[in-house]
C-alpha cells in the first residue's frame, strides 16, 4: 500500500506563502505574458490592459488555494467555464497559459512539490476551459 506524504501545510494557500506570494505569482504571470513572445496569443486574448485580469486571478487563486474567498465575496461563484466562453480558447491558448503559469511559479520560488501538484490541477482546469 502506498501512503501519500502529507503536505507540510493544511492548505496550498499556506504552503505557497499566503497573499503576498499569491500576488507575486499573479504579477509575475502577467508580466511574463507581456514580456515573452511565446505567450503572444495568450496576451492578445486579454485585451489592452491586464490590471482587471491581475486582480481577478489574484482574488480567485487566494480562495482556490484555500485562503480568503476574495473572488466569491465580490462576484459570487466563479463559474469559470461560463466566464471564459466569450474568449476563444484552444489547445494553443491552454498550453501557453500553463507554460506561463509554470514559468511564473518557478520564478517566484514555489516549492517543487507544490508546483507539481498545482500544475496538475491547473492542467485539468485549463483543459476544461477549452471551447474550440
Amino acid at each position: 500500500m502506498h501512503i501519500e506524504e502529507k503536505p507540510p501545510y493544511d492548505t496550498p494557500f499556506e504552503w505557497i506563502g499566503g497573499e503576498d506570494k499569491v500576488r507575486a505569482l499573479v504579477d509575475r504571470f502577467y508580466d511574463l505574458m507581456d514580456l515573452e513572445p511565446g505567450y503572444k496569443e495568450l496576451r492578445e486574448a486579454h485585451g489592452s490592459s491586464l490590471q482587471d485580469a491581475r486582480d481577478k486571478l489574484f482574488w480567485f487563486l487566494c480562495g482556490w488555494l484555500g485562503g480568503p474567498d476574495h473572488y466569491q465575496q465580490r462576484f459570487g461563484h466563479p463559474r469559470l467555464r461560463m466566464r471564459h466562453m466569450p474568449f476563444s480558447i484552444g489547445i494553443l491558448e491552454r498550453d501557453q497559459w500553463l507554460a506561463c503559469m509554470d514559468q511564473a511559479m518557478g520564478d517566484v520560488g514555489v516549492d517543487e512539490k507544490l508546483r507539481s501538484r498545482l500544475g496538475q490541477s491547473f492542467f485539468q482546469t485549463a483543459d476544461w476551459m477549452r471551447n474550440r
